[in-house]
């Protein structure tokens, strides 16, 4: 079960689809065995750049089952809905499947602290005993969460044990937050995501970990293991070697199709495809994802590490 000393890699995972945009569950098994391959201690499905609102409520189910089935490490369920019926659902068919917990994203009808406080109350009492994450990422729901507010929820809600970050420019806020705990607030994890753009700053800020996605899932394995031997050097040497193709997927609009070409092109699922409406990459768009592939393969050769990927 998810709790507040979770620490690691947390991949969020990709829904894969055939190329009508049907679910491709063989393409979920064989995803689910090369992130952990490739070092994840925890998966996350269903997530924002899981396409989750693309999903009918039967294929979300039949994804929950499916994933939890073929992992041998914890599963987080993204749960998020407009209203707390469906929220409640969801919920109890992942945790009755075995997930470890849910995450949950405030709805972009909250304007004030007060609002989002309740708010996250009301998930609370709705989910039980079901331990859940707070997905801050005021780029895509519009709401902005203070630390005040964070810390707030985290002291009147026991179940709240891990924190999403994703705020943008955040680095201040994970200080400030265990600034706090140092000073005897409640401490919880905080995994970060923003597809690894901060991750190496945010490791040193004093952050748990991962819970992001990224074309090459090692990357956060990598980078987290050095800082965590006190490697920094390696770490930054690691990270650089893939921040071009970090920056790359980090492109709006564009950045999760970016994401499963190169997942498709390292056989970790067999098709590209972004169920409709979805971005579809241009032929000048894989020729620089080739580019930045091929000079990523020499700067993690020159690092003395494998390349994982097979394309």
């Amino acid at each position: 079960m998810l709790d507040e000393t979770t620490k690691g890699v947390f991949t969020i995972a990709v829904t894969p689809f055939l190329p009508h945009g049907a679910l491709d569950f063989d393409s979920i098994d064989r995803m689910v065995d090369a992130y952990i391959a490739r070092g994840a201690n925890g998966l996350t499905i269903l997530g924002m750049m899981g396409e989750a609102g693309k999903l009918t409520a039967e294929e979300s189910v039949a994804v929950v089952r499916r994933v939890i089935a073929r992992s041998s490490v914890p599963v987080v369920v993204g749960v998020s809905a407009p209203g707390l019926a469906a929220i409640s659902a969801l919920s109890d068919e992942a945790m009755d499947a075995g997930a470890a917990g849910v995450m949950v994203a405030p709805p972009n009808t909250l304007r004030t602290d007060a609002q989002i406080l309740s708010y996250f109350q009301d998930i609370a009492a709705t989910l039980g005993k079901t331990p859940f994450v707070l997905q801050d990422f005021p780029l895509a729901t519009g709401v902005q969460i203070s630390t005040t507010v964070i810390l707030k929820v985290v002291e009147t809600c026991p179940t709240c044990v891990m924190l999403k970050h994703e705020d943008w420019p955040g680095l201040e806020k994970i200080s400030t937050l265990r600034a706090a705990s140092d000073a005897g607030a409640r401490s919880i994890s905080i995994l970060c995501g923003n597809g690894g753009m901060y991750l190496l700053e945010e490791m040193l800020r004093g952050a748990d970990g991962a819970m992001t996605g990224f074309g090459y899932p090692e990357m956060m394995r990598r980078v987290i293991d050095a800082v965590n031997a006190g490697d920094i050097d390696h770490a930054r040497d690691v990270f650089d070697a893939y921040m071009p193709m970090i920056r790359y997927e980090a492109q709006p609009g564009i950045g999760l199709a970016i994401r499963k070409y190169s997942l498709a092109r390292q056989g970790v699922i067999a098709h590209p495809t972004l169920r409709k409406p979805g971005a579809v990459l241009t032929p000048a768009a894989t020729a620089e994802i080739e580019a930045l592939a091929a000079r990523q393969r020499i700067r993690l050769a020159q690092l003395g590490l494998a390349d994982e990927a097979s394309g």
